[in-house]
């Protein structure tokens, strides 16, 4: 995550020949989610090209410059019914009409006359249009940033309705569709735990961090915030299928964030920096099989990150008074360093993940490979038992070889071992049931 000002801008010019090269090749996008439908009537669009004609100055575009596929893309943040007019009027998009206007020559006297593209070309004058400069302004920052930049400058002139800023902030991509759902449902969460404010929240803070931890954990690895923001504008790179997966990482992985550190927002981890790699980490684990359930681990591995946070903070405060660092605190002045710097790359992402791994990983118990019994295991519980009914309290069904199941006592998704002695049989409608509770619910066999 970046620190300081996230939204950088220049501006340049570009003339109206170069927006329309840009269009024709692919490079110019109209309608980024984000943008809004067209509300320009013709004789809007008909008194802009008037404007043009006679040399007006015109409110610059707002653009935002990202890579797709290797290619140079500007989608458009504001300026969409301008350029629309434009292409319209020039025949590079339908929807052709002409102007009222007085070619250049004429006398201030005479009428205007209806001017359309074939005239101007047939008098040698279209390069009034195609010559015309606009004053761009390329915008650059994170997917919250530019769509508040986007939010901002429409709200003045014909003002975005609330459905249109609704539409801004979640537009038409199932991916980020899925982010914003996420997101509502941990809101409180990341409040509760000082991870992001009110403000950042309706600025769509979460959703961005939300949208990176799906990009994330999807290929396992951290990315570069950029990379994650230009993936998620391009509102086709996910299907269906890569988006619920996604969804079910990243509410796992929270889930167990949310286990792991009960006081969250007493330590330096609340940061969305720290929060991003822990996540991604905790993600990781889940993803290689490897579990954090048993309650003594969980409470030790919370002890050691409140101790290593705690110990960063004391490095921080030792520079800030200008004093160096002592023997045996190489690693947090390591893990400061990547937290320090104005930009959040994924060199610094690696380091501190790494940093945490060391860390955390050796608490972290592996999962069964074996996820269910192997009919061996059937055979000798199903002979050895004495008492074939279910085990599940208030069940004294009797079981037959054809109907019986093994339940996981410890269960799998617990770290539980699909082994005799965490085996028990039992219904199939109490199987079903119990989920992955603990072996608490079990009455003792007869």
């Amino acid at each position: 995550m970046a620190t300081g000002v996230s939204i950088t801008h220049k501006t340049t010019t570009k003339s109206v020949l170069d927006l329309c090269n840009l269009f024709e090749g692919g490079n110019l996008n109209l309608d980024p989610g984000f943008q809004r439908q067209s509300v320009w009537k013709e004789r809007d669009r008909a008194k802009l090209i008037d404007s043009i004609l006679r040399n007006y100055p015109i409110p610059a575009i707002f653009l935002y410059r990202r890579h797709e596929d290797g290619e140079l893309v500007f989608d458009v943040i504001d300026g969409k019914q301008r350029l629309e007019s434009i292409l319209m009027f020039t025949g590079r998009m339908r929807g052709r009409f002409a102007t009222k206007s007085q070619l250049p020559g004429t006398d201030d006297s005479d009428p205007a006359e209806t001017i359309d593209w074939k005239l101007l070309n047939r008098k040698g004058l279209h390069h009034r249009i195609l010559g015309y400069e606009f004053p761009v302004i390329e915008v650059d920052g994170e997917l919250g940033d530019i769509i508040e930049v986007f939010v901002r400058i429409n709200s003045t002139g014909k003002a975005l309705t609330q459905q249109e800023k609704r539409h801004a902030k979640y537009y038409n991509s199932p991916f980020l569709r899925e982010a914003s759902r996420i997101a509502r449902r941990f809101e409180g969460y990341f409040l509760d735990n000082g991870i992001f404010s009110t403000g950042q929240i309706s600025r769509m803070k979460h959703v961005e961090l939300i949208s990176e931890l799906m990009l994330s954990l999807t290929q396992g690895d951290v990315l570069n915030k950029k990379t994650a923001l230009d993936r998620v504008m391009k509102t086709t790179s996910f299907d269906g299928r890569q988006i619920a997966k996604a969804s079910r990482l990243v509410t796992t992985t929270l889930k167990r964030v949310k286990r792991m550190l009960p006081q969250f927002r007493t330590t330096r981890l609340k940061r969305v920096t720290d929060f991003y790699t822990l996540a991604v980490l905790v993600g990781k684990f889940e993803q290689e099989g490897l579990i954090l359930t048993d309650r003594r681990r969980n409470q030790l591995a919370w002890n050691l990150l409140q101790a290593f946070a705690t110990n960063v903070d004391e490095v921080r405060e030792q520079q800030r008074r200008l004093k160096g660092s002592h023997p045996g605190q190489e690693i947090y002045r390591d893990y400061l360093l990547t937290v320090s710097q104005m930009t959040d790359d994924v060199s610094q992402r690696r380091k501190r993940e790494q940093i945490l791994s060391s860390i955390l990983r050796s608490l972290f118990a592996i999962k069964d490979s074996q996820r269910g019994f192997s009919a061996e295991q059937r055979r000798i519980l199903w002979n050895t038992s004495v008492n074939r009914t279910c085990r599940y309290p208030k069940c004294n069904r009797i079981l037959t070889w054809d109907d019986f199941t093994i339940d996981h006592v410890n269960p799998h998704s617990r770290g539980g071992r699909s082994q005799l002695d965490n085996a028990a049989l039992m219904c199939r409608e109490h199987n079903s049931s119990k989920g992955n509770r603990r072996k608490k619910i079990y009455r003792l066999a007869a």
